[in-house]
């Protein structure tokens, strides 16, 4: 039987779990299977409202009846992979020995509050990987351009996100200032027209593009539209950004 007192707790903990999770840009489905599975491990029935912005959580104790509810905010962390995967792991570890609420809550902290990937090794990855624009047609001066822009927009990116800037804001500047180092091929007897094209695909949203899919597909109509919609405004954005650096550089391209 749950105690009036481990019944918040268990509340407060899933209502965290599931939070961080939206925030991590897992899609909903998953979010619930995970929650639910926790909540089965300590005799409870957990019921989740998933919004873009927040989640509504209700539990209720399977032998008492009893319920608890929660209202939580979804933050806005940065997309996390490897924050998916460990989470996940997690609640099928707590489903299947049992663990207590206390060390279950210990491992969660461990989880999040892990060091982070180093920003200059992800700069280079970035970059490397942008930089095969060979695979539209590019040669290796406009790799080279593309690598180059590619980290300076992201570095860019970066810093803005530090100072919490607007996130839209961010993706027009980050888009033109790549797009703007990306021009430097115009001098070169080079593919531009590629380099410029092919500096900004950093910046596409394909998490929530495929979340938002998958969100429709599986019946959470709310949230998925939700998520495309974002993406189609960062979308927007990056288009905004680059069109700013044709606009100064367009009598060049012609």
């Amino acid at each position: 039987m749950t105690t009036n007192e481990s019944l918040i707790s268990i509340s407060k903990f899933i209502a965290g779990y599931s939070a961080h999770l939206m925030g991590a840009g897992v899609h909903t489905s998953r979010v619930i299977r995970n929650s639910k599975r926790i909540g089965e491990a300590y005799g409870v029935d957990v019921k989740l409202s998933v919004f873009h912005k927040n989640i509504i959580l209700t539990i209720i104790d399977n032998e008492t009846g009893e319920a608890c509810n929660e209202v939580i905010d979804i933050p806005a962390h940065p997309i996390s992979f490897e924050h998916n995967s460990e989470l996940s792991a997690l609640s099928w570890e707590v489903y299947d020995k049992h663990l207590p609420l206390h060390e279950m809550a210990d491992k969660f902290n461990k989880i999040i509050s892990a060091p982070k990937i180093d920003p200059l090794f992800v700069l280079l990855l970035v970059g490397f990987a942008n930089a095969f624009c060979k695979l539209f047609g590019g040669d290796i001066i406009s790799m080279s351009i593309v690598f180059s822009a590619t980290i300076t927009g992201l570095f860019l990116k970066q810093q803005m996100q530090k100072k919490k800037i607007n996130h839209y804001i961010i993706f027009i500047v980050s888009a033109f200032v790549a797009s703007l180092c990306a021009s430097t091929a115009l001098i070169f007897d080079t593919t531009s027209e590629i380099a410029l094209a092919t500096s900004v695909l950093y910046l596409v949203p394909g998490v929530p593009l495929i979340n938002g899919v998958i969100d429709i597909v599986e019946g959470y109509i709310l949230t998925g539209f939700a998520r495309l919609t974002e993406a189609a405004l960062l979308i927007v954005s990056i288009a905004i950004g680059l069109s700013f650096t044709l606009l100064m550089v367009k009598n060049s391209l012609i």
